[in-house]
């Protein structure tokens, strides 16, 4: 079992977590976790439930809660002397590897130690993906808050900060942008991160962002603190306005792989010329430059040594070039991690030569999950074709021969305005949903993708591997391909684990990841390479009334869920428990059998039993099993 209290705090178990209601056991508990193996006085664990309302019967009551959260560890296997009674308090005794909490501070020191600054960025970045959201969310305690709660969040700060640092010595000021915005708003006193962040910008080239940062600061510090910008920052205003070099560039991107959102698919050289393209990310107007961050889509990577998908790449590349009298359009669905994007580049590639007007692929959310507006992703498509004589998207004539991938597409309306129409050209768009009307009203062909079979896998492992490493250990790396449910992200994550631990096994790779499959499907250098997170993402676009139903399906036995089952499992009505059905396979969270039944894949099934909570005495679905 394990303790997390870097986020809501919760109890794991194997692929299973448990959320713990807010009361007063709760707060007990945190009080013990921030204190790992030491003694936690009496008096402060009554502060920290009661405050200053602490009643008269306080040490009674005290030793109840004591009993209730016992009684809470039993339920869920933990041992009862866990918590011990000492002299003047109480004590929580934690295992070696029990509490993220003396993890994340493990990973920082060990960082501290090590000189090789890429090996020091990801053990910080290791320690940084245990925080899942604000710390002891679901603890009421205001004495916690007040007094625990600010050293906790600094502890993360100075982590991100110094991860940020590494990032602009090795020139990486792109990679550190995003995580720099985030910090900055989330923390607008903190100067060292707007530092960094005004540095990051004009080492990327957008001096005018930088210098418009500056003066938001400016302006912050003086109207809300009434204090001017400290030496450092003034010292970058004044090195930006000469125009100092202020540290390594940035690493050159590969030709044909500019380094902002859109990019061109065709993999050519940046020059301008006839049939050649570039994706030229559009700048804010310097005159103009935005007062807060707008997450863009993330940048888009061909997934090299593509495996598998053989059949569906030639059939979505037959509809693309068969009939070039009018615009063709195909839609890529399925869940969250399937491939659709990454079978939508391969087939850009095979294709390439019958578009001569170009291909581009642009995302239709931002980082946050937020859709983004058509009239957005058409000005940068424009900025994409800005070098040539033709748009690449929405002017009649001027599209033929293109053809356009639009990315994660939430909403049909949201694409319509950017269709090609030109004769020739071609609109690939990948998403969760079918986009069944989408396709009945412009024409289109959709395919939807499963889990990958299990030579696909197997052949997917063994390419990111090497033939040598899987030769070794076949019956190893087929177990691995079942244990991350033939789903390509989950794949390719396991794959990237074993090869950054070149003397892991792949059969202790496979226990580790039956032990605990959502923590180890998790890159901490990338939030872009998490199922998890993903997940969550999909989870968190649904309708509050779909979201239940996921999570309460997850909790069901594993097996085919007729129509009746799932209006009893849920306790509504036949007819909308099957428009709940239908809308979750739409989704790609369920998978339609025959006879009208739906299956949930069991990697989705293990992540639902995840992210269900559970209530204070009576655990609410799934129940552990």
């Amino acid at each position: 079992m394990r303790f997390q209290v870097l986020g809501p705090l919760r109890i794991a178990g194997g692929p299973e977590v448990v959320v713990l209601p807010p009361s007063k056991p709760t707060i007990l508990l945190a009080s013990l976790l921030l204190r790992p193996d030491a003694v936690v006085t009496t008096d402060f664990l009554r502060q920290a439930i009661w405050g200053d309302d602490e009643p008269a019967s306080a040490r009674a009551a005290l030793h109840t809660c004591v009993l209730r959260l016992r009684r809470t560890f039993a339920k869920y296997g933990i041992a009862e002397a866990a918590i011990e009674s000492v002299p003047g308090g109480y004590r929580v005794v934690v295992e070696d590897g029990a509490l993220d909490l003396v993890r994340f501070r493990e990973l920082r020191d060990g960082a501290r130690a090590v000189r090789d600054p890429e090996a020091e960025l990801c053990l910080l970045r290791e320690a940084l993906s245990l925080w899942q959201g604000a710390p002891l969310s679901n603890v009421p305690s205001d004495f916690l808050r007040r007094g625990e709660l600010p050293g906790l969040v600094e502890e993360r700060l100075s982590v991100v900060e110094r991860a940020c640092d590494i990032e602009l010595a090795l020139g990486r000021c792109g990679q550190a942008l995003v995580e720099l915005w985030a910090a900055s708003r989330a923390h607008p006193g903190h100067e060292r991160f707007r530092e960094q962040l005004i540095e990051a910008l004009y080492r990327s080239g957008r001096k005018a962002d930088a210098l418009a940062e500056y003066r938001e600061v400016k302006r912050h510090l003086r109207e809300e603190l009434g204090v001017d910008p400290g030496p450092a920052l003034r010292r970058l205003e004044l090195r930006m306005l000469r125009g100092d070099s202020l540290g390594p560039p940035p690493p050159a991107a590969p030709a044909g792989e500019p380094a902002r959102a859109a990019r061109d698919v065709t993999g050519g050289s940046p020059a301008a010329g006839p049939g050649s393209r570039p994706a030229a990310a559009i700048a804010p107007p310097e005159g103009n430059p935005p007062s807060a961050p707008v997450p863009g889509p993330v940048p888009f990577t061909a997934v090299s040594s593509f495996t598998g998908r053989a059949a569906e790449s030639a059939a979505v590349a037959a509809r693309l070039t068969a009939d070039r009298s009018g615009p063709a359009l195909v839609v890529i669905s399925g869940a969250p991690g399937i491939g659709k994007t990454a079978l939508a580049l391969h087939v850009a590639q095979l294709v390439g030569d019958h578009f001569p007007g170009g291909r581009f692929a642009v995302g239709m959310t931002r980082t946050d999950g937020t859709p983004r507006t058509p009239e957005e992703v058409a000005a940068e498509l424009r900025g994409m074709a800005a070098t040539g004589a033709t748009s690449a998207a929405g002017a009649g004539d001027d599209d033929r021969g293109v053809l356009l991938l639009l990315d994660d597409v939430t909403d049909p309306a949201l694409v319509r305005p950017l269709l090609p129409t030109g004769a020739g050209s071609a609109a690939v768009l990948t998403s969760r949903l079918g986009l069944a009307g989408l396709v009945a009203a412009h024409g289109g062909w959709a395919t939807r993708l499963d889990a990958l079979a299990e030579d696909e896998s197997y052949r997917l492992l063994s390419a990111a591997l090497g033939e040598a490493r899987a030769g070794a250990e076949p019956e190893a790396v087929r177990e691995l391909a079942a244990a991350c449910g033939h789903f390509p992200l989950a794949l390719r994550i396991a794959a990237a684990r074993l090869l950054t631990r070149p003397r892991l096994a792949v059969a202790d790779c496979v226990a580790r990841l039956r032990e605990d499959p959502m923590r180890r499907l998790s890159l901490p250098d990338d939030p872009r390479m998490s199922v998890p997170r993903v997940l969550g993402e999909a989870l968190r676009r649904l309708d509050p009334r779909l979201a239940d139903a996921f999570l309460r399906i997850g909790a069901a036995p594993p097996a085919p869920l007729p129509v009746t089952g799932a209006a009893s499992l849920l306790g509504i009505p036949p007819v909308p428990a099957e428009e709940i059905l239908e809308q979750l396979a739409d989704a790609g969270l369920l998978e339609e059998e025959p006879a009208g039944r739906f299956r949930m894949h069991e990697l989705l099934r293990v992540f639902a039993r995840c992210a269900t909570g559970f209530q204070d005495d009576s655990p609410a679905l799934p129940s552990r099993r």
